[in-house]
């Protein structure tokens, strides 16, 4: 089978989505079973507006420099595929000779994807579909990291502990600072900020993940603690944090197309305004709280160089799975045991979509505030060069 390759990406974007998506262009234009290689502006929704690019036109200099470039080259859309659209999507195909379907992204981009492979299938369409995996949030089951992770988790590891100087130098004005991160379901980039502590009283104090139910008594008393050992209190959270009886910390109620909660700017006040709000009014104390939402995910310098390396990595294996006749199934990343090191593997489409995965109980405390070692164990080596950077290091580069 020959024909042509398309390619787009899901959801929100990170700092090395782009390396996936160069990785994919590559392995296309060197193989033998893809005439060219187009790319869906503004993704699924975009190709049924047939609104494409040609990027087997782009030169190397283009190319070589979108890689580098953080958040979504392509464009990004949030298009949940109904039945109807099915037909308009194989009509594309068709038009195309498309045989060779990508997307990037995370859980949802996986169901996108699964479906419509599933339904040129059941249509008697010749079609290979492969994910390439994505996100910051590190939940896409099936792969011990994804792509995305470690350069999202080195801006979250930097901001804290620069904050935390911060809220030490100040506090005898604002004892409390709470800084949140993205992370609807899991705590994997949360948990990140203790990447860069070196002593006991550096900031994060406190991290509260979505694994495990708020409780606005024991934050309080956990602030109260902190203040009294260290004269502030810093407190890392994740957006989607939720009281035991699972309503959002955040108070949002505006949902998306998926039906997930939205904790953006239209989403209603943030977690980190509420735990702000309630343990300032209790302790009669001022603070400050940061929610940096999408900064995180573009941040091109604070990238692992590892994290895009992979990233890379896997667009390619995409298109070799592919090519091989492979299909209906996402590229992963496994982690033998011993020195950090990684080989690509495959996970079924229908496994992956639409599927969380938590951070286990291992990699969290029992007070259900902050990370276990096991956790630090599991991630520093995901920020590659930079792993061990001390709090300066940013200011006095090592030569």
């Amino acid at each position: 089978m020959k024909g042509n390759a398309i390619i787009g990406q899901s959801g929100g974007p990170t700092s090395v989505i782009n390396a996936s998506l160069i990785g994919v262009v590559d392995a296309a234009l060197k193989a033998d079973k893809i005439e060219n290689v187009y790319g869906m502006r503004f993704g699924i929704e975009g190709f049924m507006e047939d609104n494409l690019v040609d990027l087997g036109r782009q030169s190397r200099a283009t190319l070589d420099g979108v890689r580098v470039t953080p958040s979504s080259a392509l464009g990004s859309c949030r298009h949940k595929v109904k039945d109807g659209d099915f037909p308009k999507i194989l009509a594309g195909f068709k038009k195309h000779n498309i045989r060779f379907f990508f997307l990037i992204g995370g859980n949802d981009t996986m169901d996108t994807i699964h479906r419509v492979e599933e339904y040129c299938r059941k249509e008697g369409y010749d079609l290979r579909g492969v994910g390439v995996p994505k996100t910051v949030d590190n939940d896409l089951f099936g792969t011990d990291h994804t792509p995305g992770y470690g350069s999202a988790a080195t801006y979250v590891a930097r901001s804290v502990a620069q904050e935390g100087i911060l809220a030490r130098d100040m506090q005898r004005v604002d004892k409390l600072a709470v800084f949140q991160t993205v992370g609807r379901e899991a705590g994997w980039l949360p948990a990140a900020a203790a990447l860069a502590k070196k002593n006991e009283a550096d900031a994060p104090h406190l991290i509260y993940m979505p694994e495990k139910h708020f409780s606005q008594e024991q934050c309080i008393a956990d602030v109260e603690k902190c203040i009294s050992k260290y004269g502030f209190c810093s407190i890392v959270c994740g957006e989607g944090i939720t009281f035991e009886d699972g309503t959002p910390v955040s108070a949002a109620q505006t949902r998306d197309k998926f039906n997930n909660v939205e904790f953006g700017a239209m989403g209603g006040s943030s977690a980190a305004m509420q735990i702000h709000r309630m343990v300032c009014a209790a302790l009669k104390i001022r603070g400050e709280f940061e929610v940096t939402e999408s900064l995180q995910m573009c941040a091109s310098d604070r990238v692992s160089p590892l994290d895009r390396e992979e990233a890379y990595a896997c667009g390619q294996e995409a298109v070799r799975l592919a090519t091989s006749g492979t299909s209906g199934v996402m590229v992963t990343l496994e982690r033998p045991k011993g020195a950090y090191k990684t080989t690509l593997g495959q996970a079924k489409l229908s496994d992956v979509a639409v599927r969380a995965k938590p951070m286990p109980p291992e990699f969290i405390n029992a007070a259900g505030n902050f990370i276990t070692p096991a956790f630090l164990d599991y991630a520093r080596p995901l920020l590659g060069e930079i792993s061990n950077f001390t709090t300066f290091d940013w200011i006095a580069p090592k030569a």
